[in-house]
């Protein structure tokens, strides 16, 4: 089936197209600076802080950064986004050229570079509803998923090596150079300002009432609630068991077999991505995340149940093809139910939920499987003779026992949310918020009202 190229549509790819080179270009500084820290302090704990530092704000500013979408013109929010963090990316590289760059100089322009994205996915999020045609919304968020794994693909193999050869530095203004990119992308679209609805008019009033009126949008709504808690909770186990990949291949193999697996897991990441941007997706949205999620379950079974290196690729391979599938879906029903004069705060109190389950399982990973797991599957063990017979024992045996237990956990939320009523039929119960076409893009900016 051919995409269909609306104006709007076209609109979208250019944004995207340039939003694919940021996101590619910040990820190699992501890596790069992360190389730094570690090469510099030689410490495992000051490198993991890049991490807080860079989704604390995503948590602590979303509710406020998604009101204030909703009040800007999209392509506005998305212009001020990408400048802020560019600045800080500046920043950082005038500093480490004149030599002064210092550990706690990265953690506070991090931490600004990161308050500044929280403005980037809310707005690049609402404003698809603006340009993309409803029945093309699958295809569109597929193709996000596409740049993600991209990124993600290309960005650490790329600045490894560039890192040995231009330095931080000339990473640094590479990302830079695809800053730019992104901003004159942006400069040169318009994006349609939001129709006035009913349910824009009932969250008017200050900015923290405006902020947390997406709570309450979300909370009003059995299904969107539903869907919410749906995917916190699958954030938080397919998290932990990212977490523990890494212990896992190390206690069976070498660094060079990580890469290759970790390598396997980014291309069903793309394989999916791209899957579902020719698909689109099926009709019925929830089938596209009940499946999928199914399918990741059994993917845990098979990452916890062996030690083959090569059905261990495949697990990988086959968990995240499916997880691009499962959220673009995802979001096509959020784009859907929420009335686009209201989805920046909306949007931006989902990723809150989201994110707060991320850093919860990272915290809960380690514990797990150093201080509960990992000493009941090695020789001697309490469950080497029972378990042990099954998986194994060994120093990777207790993660597996955790992959396999998340699975089973998936497994049952899977069928719990499908035995849900609203949420089961979240697509029939609430109202399309967006018209079946977009309108389309405007030769001027509309005047900000006064």
């Amino acid at each position: 089936m051919k995409t269909e190229r609306t104006p709007g549509f076209r609109t979208f790819l250019v944004i995207w197209f340039g939003q694919l080179i940021s996101l590619t270009g910040s990820g190699l500084t992501g890596f790069a600076i992360g190389v730094w820290v570690f090469l510099e302090t030689g410490s495992t704990t000051l490198f993991a802080l890049i991490q807080l530092f860079t989704t604390l704000p995503n948590i602590m500013m979303g509710p406020i950064s998604g009101a204030l979408v909703d009040r800007w013109d999209r392509r506005k929010a998305m212009l001020f986004s990408d400048t802020g963090s560019a600045a800080c990316t500046l920043i950082i590289f005038i500093l480490l050229t004149l030599g002064k760059l210092e550990l706690w100089h990265i953690y506070i322009l991090l931490t600004i570079s990161s308050s500044f994205a929280t403005f980037q996915w809310p707005a690049y999020s609402a404003a698809m509803t603006l340009l993309v045609p409803k029945k093309q919304l699958g295809r569109a968020n597929g193709l996000v998923q596409v740049a993600e794994g991209v990124a993600q693909i290309l960005a650490p193999v790329t600045a490894g090596v560039l890192i040995g050869i231009i330095l931080l530095q000339g990473v640094i203004m590479i990302d830079l150079a695809t800053f730019l990119f992104a901003f004159v992308t942006l400069v040169i679209v318009r994006i349609p300002k939001p129709e006035a609805t009913v349910e824009g008019q009932a969250g008017k009033g200050s900015i923290l009432k405006e902020a947390f009126y997406g709570w309450k949008y979300i909370r009003s709504r059995a299904g969107l609630f539903a869907l919410l808690v749906f995917f916190a909770m699958m954030n938080f186990f397919t998290s932990i068991g990212t977490v523990l990949f890494t212990p896992l291949v190390l206690s069976l193999s070498t660094p060079a077999m990580l890469g290759l697996l970790t390598s396997a897991a980014g291309l069903g990441f793309l394989a999916g991505s791209l899957l579902m941007s020719v698909w689109g997706g099926p009709n019925r949205k929830m089938l596209g995340i009940y499946i999928p999620q199914l399918i990741v379950a059994i993917s845990l079974f098979i990452l916890g149940s062996t030690m083959n290196l090569f059905i261990l690729g495949v697990g990988a391979f086959l968990a995240f093809c499916s997880m691009p599938i499962s959220h673009s879906c995802s979001q096509v029903i959020w784009q859907r139910k929420t009335a686009p004069d209201i989805q920046g705060r909306v949007f931006s109190f989902r990723r809150v939920i989201a994110y707060s389950s991320i850093p919860l399982a990272y915290l809960a990973a380690g514990p797990l499987a150093d201080n509960i797991f990992n000493p009941t599957l090695v020789e001697g063990g309490k469950l080497a003779g029972s378990v042990g017979k099954l998986i194994g024992v060994g120093p990777s045996r207790g993660i597996g026992l955790i992959y396999i237990l998340l699975g089973l956990l998936i497994l049952i939320t899977t069928v719990v949310g499908f035995s849900y009523t609203h949420l089961r039929h979240i697509e029939d119960e609430l109202p399309d918020m967006i018209p079946e076409t977009a309108p389309e893009p405007i030769a001027k900016p509309i005047p900000e009202p006064v």
